[in-house]
């Protein structure tokens, strides 16, 4: 990685910088430091010590080599959503049915083998870094990183609470207003998916909180736009299934619905603050919720979900 550092920044170390402006974590840095010309600054070798005098350019060497690569991941040529992409992130807009990352047993089909697929010429060794995930049937925005330097990052911004995400959900039952959930949210006993609200003090508690509003009811169903605080496994599914209310076609947390296939969740939108930049992206409601919707609230306008 190149990294033009322009004659107005101001001086400091190597160290500082990586960890500073790059939100490098102390092992990606080991890993540079340990590598021949790992760390240069203008073509030369430097340590962490070295101090930068801009205008300067540094380059790291984090590309990926052939230890890196998964040997099950295969480039599969399927159907892939590109809602923004640079050189180090991408935003996708994932269908429903398709896990993000490959599984013991389940090889392809996956976002991964599709994106894999998508850099194909790009990249002799293509590695998976997910930011966020979704669950095989929730559909919506995955945001992925091209490179050890940027899955860092990003990984620390989520971990920050500088990603906001709005989901789309359709519940069971009439709701009205807004309101915030916060029950902590642990592992159900002798399952490895299934979680469960429960007490604060209870054993593998961990805190969560939800925020929604609801959008339309027409008193069977109704519409919500939800926005997790916190980024807890089934987060959004068991909040709103301990409120009374479980997505529509959930069938981990509610029941199996004749309208609604799958359950009826959708990423639609993420926001991103990453010091004075911001990233917004959005992914349309895809079709089988927007019918689901339209079947019981015909008046209700695709543009009043975003």
């Amino acid at each position: 990685m190149r990294i033009i550092i322009e004659k107005d920044a101001p001086e400091r170390t190597v160290k500082e910088y990586l960890k500073r402006e790059l939100q490098l974590s102390t092992g990606l840095i080991s890993q540079l430091k340990r590598k021949e010309r790992g760390i240069c600054l203008d073509g030369e070798p430097v340590t962490v010590r070295h101090l930068l005098k801009p205008p300067c350019v540094l380059e790291l060497a984090v590309e990926d080599g052939e230890e890196s690569k998964n040997p099950f991941l295969e480039p599969e040529d399927l159907p892939l959503a590109v809602v923004w992409e640079d050189e180090h992130l991408v935003a996708l807009n994932k269908p429903p049915y398709m896990p993000t990352h490959p599984s013991l047993g389940h090889r392809s089909g996956t976002l991964a083998n599709a994106l894999a697929y998508h850099r194909r010429e790009r990249e002799s060794t293509f590695v998976f870094r997910p930011i966020n995930r979704l669950d095989r049937d929730t559909s919506g925005i995955v945001l992925c990183a091209y490179d050890r330097i940027a899955a860092a990052r990003y990984t620390q911004l989520l971990k920050e609470g500088c990603f906001e995400k709005i989901y789309l959900a359709v519940v069971v039952g009439e709701m009205h207003g807004s309101g915030t959930v916060e029950l902590p949210i642990r592992r159900a006993e002798a399952s490895i998916i299934l979680r469960e609200a429960c007490a604060p003090e209870a054993d593998g508690a961990e805190y969560a909180k939800t925020e929604y509003q609801v959008l339309a009811t027409d008193g069977t169903i109704s519409v919500l736009r939800v926005k997790p605080i916190t980024g807890r496994t089934h987060q959004i599914r068991v909040h709103l299934s301990a409120l009374g209310h479980p997505i529509l076609g959930d069938r981990l947390y509610g029941e199996a619905s004749s309208v609604m296939p799958r359950q009826a969740l959708h990423a639609v939108g993420l926001t991103i603050r990453d010091g004075e930049r911001i990233l917004r992206f959005s992914a349309p409601v895809p079709e089988d919720i927007y019918t689901c919707i339209q079947s019981i609230l015909p008046n209700l306008q695709s543009e009043e979900l975003l």
